[in-house]
């Protein structure tokens, strides 16, 4: 992943996290790994992003995290589910880029937009 691919994943890593556990509850390896699964492998998040996204989304109400052991033993992990407000956002984030992506999309193509005379 080039540096320009790198910062473009790290301002989007909140809401890639929130699109994953719109799903299903899971721990942090585990959103890290649906995220690389769902891109085709080529979007990896290290500890390094993954948490501080994660501990601010905590902190803004956006997810909930809860401590639990496995059934079958080990250490126990943090489970986080997102909240009535995280969808809310997720779904204010994609529409958000859904808008930015299309307006990218019209300059590289050349696209001129839909604009109806006044």
């Amino acid at each position: 992943m080039g540096h320009s691919q790198r910062e473009l994943l790290k301002g989007s890593t909140p809401s890639l996290i929130l699109a994953v556990l719109a799903d299903a509850p899971r721990h942090g390896y585990g959103i890290a790994r649906e995220i690389e699964r769902r891109s085709g492998a080529a979007l990896k998040l290290g500890e390094g992003s993954l948490y501080p996204a994660l501990y601010a989304l905590e902190r803004e109400g956006l997810v909930s995290g809860n401590w639990e052991t496995p059934a079958r033993g080990g250490p126990a992990r943090k489970v986080y589910t997102i909240t009535e407000d995280g969808r809310a956002e997720l779904a204010r984030r994609t529409r958000d880029w859904q808008s930015f992506a299309a307006s990218i999309n019209r300059v590289l193509g050349g696209d001129e937009p839909d604009v109806q005379p006044i």
